[in-house]
């Protein structure tokens, strides 16, 4: 979905905000328009619209979403080019922390655009059948926002209406509000969103179903869980990509498994890397980053040059072992189509004698590898001692296996920092593990393992089928959480998968070496920003979440 985004609309977006300084702006206001005008014409009001969706580009594909969403799990660790080890790691994670900030007030912008929309409307000129449309669109989103605060920051603030203007206090509201809301906006979406649409990346009714499944899980409501999930899997010509490597090729975006996206544009003009209102000073990188993210350093080594191929390394996160061994890579195709471990030759001025190009020069193993399996071999080997230490704790931070779903070999250039790959928001393997998840609360073992064995089905390597294969007797919670990791890993889900089982704390001990250090029980909600908690004048009311400072 193209969105080109007013600056006009988020300025007005913007003056919602709790305020975060005290500092004046002049107003200047070429064009004379007032924001009721504006939002008094079909035209005006679908920037509007089309502004709502935008912010979720400040999550999904961007280095700020990677951060709060995957790390600080039991899945990664810190690579050296780790800009967020509190969050990675909880090493001193406080309200200081400049994603907490950003997140806030990006999703509290959202929030109040779609609190402005919804409340205005009925004025802006719109048929019958668009308005109940673009309605239903933005009770969705507004429940979709709402669904990221208030698991990330708990009962904090909470509105419905527009604010005009400057607030300067705020309320703290029961987690409980926030679901009941967002399940009357997702019934709202539900009844009136179309059931399929020309413009990529609106929401749908499949989208809001299955956006509502995933609510209903999260809250506990397994029976209708199971029965939405089913329901999108069956009734809307969903299918999952036989292989699953192809769901990542990026000839292959909108294909029939994406129940929703964030649709970043070939053209990168349209993801706005230079709007200084989205991404001051590039901030976020324009479009999806999450190809920067994950790899290890590979082009200072022996027959390496960085290339386009091999992509631009920031090196910031390396899978945990735990990760790593989750996968039986002779019978499950997803690791060679998840992971990275094997990098060739593209620059012969620095191999060895002998080494040609395309040959192997490095390889990253989570296995042990001796000596006597290198000798008279011209490759590098990073094998699990090297990358990792008897603990399971990051050692190596530098060489690893690394994720590569998101590469993109279509950029421009070996340097480019933006690519246009679609960030999938929700897949059809999501509603299988959701349907699966809650067959097993509802104590049907039998028919969670038919789900799964869909998807292990797609997944295994050709004469392998037995060994993924899976039985009643396997379906368990932390089963489901292992095939989750198999399925979503680096998908922006893992943070949310264990806080909604009761399993952040458990898992990064047991998994993770280098967070369990630092993690404690009140971690399971993050620092509100310290700029809002400044802000505000009713301090009393409004207090940082326990134990941050």
């Amino acid at each position: 979905m193209k969105r080109y985004i007013n600056l006009f609309i988020l300025l007005i977006a913007g003056a919602g905000l709790l305020a975060a300084c005290n500092k004046q702006l002049e107003e200047y206001n070429p064009s004379g328009l007032t924001v009721d005008q504006v939002f008094s014409t079909p035209e005006g009001f679908e920037t509007l619209v089309s502004a709502a969706y935008s912010y979720n580009r400040w999550w999904y594909g961007k280095e700020e979403g990677y951060s709060i969403s995957e790390m600080g799990t039991d899945l990664w660790t810190s690579g050296t080019g780790d800009k967020y080890p509190d969050l990675t790691q909880y090493i001193n994670l406080q309200a200081s922390n400049g994603v907490m900030s950003v997140l806030w007030r990006q999703l509290y912008s959202a929030i109040n655009l779609c609190n402005t929309g919804i409340g205005r409307i009925g004025n802006a000129g719109f048929t019958d059948e668009k308005r109940a449309m673009r309605d239903a669109e933005l009770h969705f989103l507004r429940a979709f926002y709402y669904w990221h605060i208030v698991e990330m920051w708990g009962g904090v603030h909470f509105t419905v209406t527009e604010t005009a203007g400057v607030e300067t206090t705020a309320n703290r509201t029961p987690v409980d509000t926030f679901y009941a809301q967002i399940f009357r906006d997702l019934d709202i979406a539900v009844q009136h969103l179309p059931v399929s649409t020309s413009d990529y990346g609106r929401a749908t009714r499949p989208v809001a179903q299955a956006f509502l499944a995933r609510m209903y899980l999260t809250r506990g409501m397994n029976d209708r869980a199971a029965a939405l999930a089913d329901s999108v899997i069956t009734k809307y010509g969903f299918s999952l990509v036989p292989k699953y490597a192809d769901l990542w090729k990026m000839d292959n975006l909108q294909n029939k498994e994406i129940v929703w996206a964030v649709n970043y544009m070939k053209n990168l003009v349209f993801d706005d890397r230079i709007d200084a209102t989205l991404y001051p000073n590039g901030h976020s990188r324009g479009a999806n980053n999450g190809h920067l993210m994950f790899g290890m350093k590979y082009d200072d080594l022996p027959g390496m040059q960085r290339d386009i191929l091999n992509g631009r390394p920031f090196n910031r996160y390396m899978p945990t072992l735990y990760l790593l061994d989750l996968f039986n890579e002779k019978a499950d195709a997803r690791y060679d189509a998840t992971f990275k471990s094997v990098w060739l030759c593209n620059n012969t001025k620095t191999a060895p004698a002998g080494m040609k190009l395309g040959d192997t020069a490095v390889i990253c193993t989570k296995y042990v590898v001796s000596n006597a399996d290198t000798a008279g071999k011209k490759y590098r080997v990073y094998d699990r001692n090297i990358c990792y230490y008897a603990n399971e704790g990051g050692k190596d931070r530098t060489r690893y296996v690394s994720l590569q779903k998101f590469d993109d070999p279509s950029r421009a250039s070996m340097n480019e920092e933006q690519s246009a790959k679609d960030a999938y928001i929700i897949r059809l393997a999501e509603m299988y593990l959701i349907a699966a998840e809650a067959q097993i609360k509802l104590a049907n073992p039998g028919k969670a393992a038919e789900y799964i064995n869909v998807l292990r089905m797609r997944a295994a390597i050709p004469g392998h089928e037995a060994d993924m294969q899976v039985s009643a007797a396997d379906m368990t919670l932390e089963f489901i959480l292992d095939e989750r990791a198999r399925e979503l890993a680096g998908e922006q889900l893992r943070w949310f998968d264990l806080k909604r089982t009761g399993k952040l704390s458990a898992h990064i001990i047991a998994h993770n070496p280098d967070a369990a250090k630092n993690f404690r029980e009140f971690h399971n909600v993050r620092p509100i920003p310290q700029d809002q908690i400044d802000a505000v004048t009713n301090k009393a009311e409004f207090t940082q979440n326990p134990n941050y400072q």
